[in-house]
């Protein structure tokens, strides 16, 4: 790698960053601009490349955090925490069954990941058992994604595992996962606008956004479920 590409690539934290601000953008459309098509189809195919960066960086921070208990369980609190703002946003109900937040996604991929790590750890390679271990721990996450009916659902579990497991090349780990999202909806073709961002990540964490994060999300959905009951 040249020391002008180095320069112009991207770290994790410039990754998160246009990740939460797509993010912001396809929630202002989704919650705000329903009664304006134009509008609210731009802010949501700009939005769309959010959650592939997102996924990406789940499964590069799986690979690099010194403790996964604690990254589950932060991820599966702020999931609980979100919740109430998720709905109100979106739903205008303090709850609503039917839509979970996409931290219960990201917490559910996670799992699957770390499942299938345990079981390549722990069975010999190409037997029946270590098929049998990966096929178990890929349907439970994306069975109680899809009953939970998370965003993204089932669907955004299998593009993590996707991310995950053609990590070794970039491009086509996002090419597949993108491609896989656009089975929920046309929209998300242009979730492959974030494959080149996804490409010139240079590996390094930058500067630290976990808690910006974690605290943004359920905070600019009660910003933006406030904004809906005033207009």
């Amino acid at each position: 790698m040249t020391e002008s590409f180095q320069s112009n690539s991207l770290s994790g934290s410039s990754l998160k960053t246009i990740a939460i601000v797509a993010m912001l953008i396809d929630h202002i459309g989704a919650v705000l601009l329903t009664s304006s098509p134009a509008p609210y189809y731009i802010f949501r195919l700009i939005g769309r490349i959010a959650f592939p960066i997102f996924a990406f960086l789940l499964v590069e921070g799986y690979f690099h955090t010194k403790n996964f208990t604690k990254y589950c369980a932060r991820l599966g609190l702020f999931a609980l925490i979100s919740e109430i703002p998720f709905d109100l946003a979106f739903s205008h109900t303090f709850f609503d069954p039917n839509a979970q937040n996409v931290f219960f996604t990201l917490f559910l991929g996670l799992l699957t990941v770390h499942g299938l790590e345990t079981a390549k750890a722990a069975c010999p390679s190409q037997t029946f058992l270590y098929l049998v271990c990966r096929i178990a721990a890929l349907g439970l996450g994306t069975g109680l994604a899809w009953v939970f009916q998370t965003d993204y659902s089932a669907i955004g579990v299998l593009a993590i595992t996707l991310l995950y497991s053609l990590r070794e090349n970039r491009i086509t780990a996002s090419l597949s996962a993108c491609a896989l999202l656009c089975l929920l909806t046309p929209l998300e073709l242009s979730a492959f606008a974030a494959v080149p961002l996804i490409a010139a990540y240079h590996g390094r964490r930058g500067s630290s956004l976990k808690y910006f994060f974690y605290l943004f999300y359920p905070l600019h959905l009660l910003l933006l479920a406030f904004l809906y009951w005033q207009i």
